[in-house]
């Protein structure tokens, strides 16, 4: 397997981690394939790529709004690392193809989501910006956003879900953001930042239907076509969708011939279901992968993947759990649930590693409970052994 360019600048090693708009615009999505998995969903590779109205082709501008990535990838990259990418031999082995890691666990604050919120922050109206920034989070936004807060010397207020990480909420604290905790899930913390955000006149920094935290985002796509060279395919977990939706965007302005795969947890598949329908829907989201644990898609976010993305599939707890354990035994990489989505993919699909491909591991802040049950499993007998 041939090496692919790193060159991690900003790479200093001050880590935390532990390691819906339906206007009736939009077509539907023709399937192929109409066999249910477990999921209820088609398998890989059974749907076809559709439309959307008011899209471009290379996600550049939709509607009118622009997905700016150059821009944010200016803005972003005296305070972002540019993390490594590192080839895994256990993934290749199983599916056939160069498969390469993309460590956002080793980013600041132990997520991708550093990335959109330093943007939209960096980037806003500096008279909005010092009266304050509020944010909805179930916790690796949240660190994101008061990081940056920090950063400018701001206030920051974030709502989180009841049943948020500890460890996240307490590490949110730490960069001095006050946290508020709002009974229900992400929609009602939302609901509840968007209220603050009209009452007091703070910046609101949306988790991810918001085009500037989309382009944010979208900069892991621009270095993971340098850092990989004749890249095929990447593989991308999905939440709310704006870190796919910026990576693809990324990826379809530079390359056309890169298959851009979103994966879900079977428990919260309200994107996978959104995307193959071509509007929002609303479903209930029960996974441990709280970064996915998202009940409704972004307007924005779906309307970008229906043009940009070639699949989307849905992944099993057990596969999640599997997936944590091998990248810690196999690959010394400590990734909490939704940061371990595209490896549990290859697990159950690994047809779908054509060529050279990258897995994105979008984060590594995990709680002490589930870092003890990755660490037990990792120990015991797994479907991949370590190389």
């Amino acid at each position: 397997m041939s090496q692919p360019s790193e060159n991690p600048t900003h790479a200093t090693s001050d880590s935390t981690s532990t390691t819906g708009k339906d206007d009736g615009d939009t077509p539907p999505r023709s399937v192929t394939s109409t066999t249910p998995n477990a999921d209820g969903l088609p398998d890989a590779d059974t749907t076809t790529k559709g439309t959307t109205k008011g899209t471009t082709t290379d996600g550049t501008a939709i509607d009118g709004t622009t997905i700016d990535v150059a821009g944010a990838a200016v803005v972003l990259a005296p305070v972002v690392r540019r993390t490594r990418v590192v080839p895994s031999a256990h993934l290749s082995r199983l599916t056939g193809a160069p498969v390469w890691l993309k460590c956002e666990n080793e980013q600041r604050t132990a997520s991708f989501k550093l990335r959109g919120a330093f943007a939209r922050i960096a980037l806003a109206d500096p008279t909005v910006r010092t009266r304050g920034v509020v944010a909805a989070s179930a916790g690796n936004h949240a660190q994101g956003v008061a990081y940056a807060a920090a950063h400018f010397g701001v206030p920051a207020t974030i709502f989180v879900p009841t049943g948020a990480s500890p460890v996240k909420v307490a590490r949110t604290r730490r960069l001095g953001a006050r946290v508020e905790h709002v009974h229900g899930g992400i929609d009602a913390a939302l609901l509840a930042a968007e209220a603050a955000a009209l009452e007091h006149g703070w910046l609101l920094v949306h988790p991810f239907d918001d085009p500037t935290v989309i382009a944010g985002q979208g900069t892991i796509g621009l270095e993971v076509t340098e850092q990989v060279p004749g890249l095929r395919t990447v593989l991308v977990g999905i939440g709310g969708g704006g870190l796919i939706s910026g990576i693809a965007t990324a990826i379809r302005q530079r390359r056309s011939d890169v298959r851009v795969i979103g994966v879900q947890a079977a428990g919260a598949p309200a994107f996978a279901l959104s995307w193959r329908a071509g509007r929002p829907i609303r479903v209930p989201a029960a996974t441990i992968a709280d970064g996915m644990a998202v009940k409704t898609p972004g307007s924005l976010t779906l309307a970008l993947a229906t043009s940009l993305l070639d699949d989307v599939v849905t992944v099993d707890e057990d596969a999640l759990w599997e997936a944590m354990a091998g990248l810690l035994r196999a690959d010394g990489q400590t990734v909490e649930p939704a940061g371990a989505a595209g490896t549990a993919a290859l697990l159950r699909h690994p047809d779908l590693a054509q060529g050279p491909t990258v897995v994105i591991l979008s984060g590594g802040n995990i709680d002490p409970v589930t870092a003890h049950r990755v660490r037990s499993l990792a120990a015991g007998p797994l479907r991949i052994p370590a190389a």
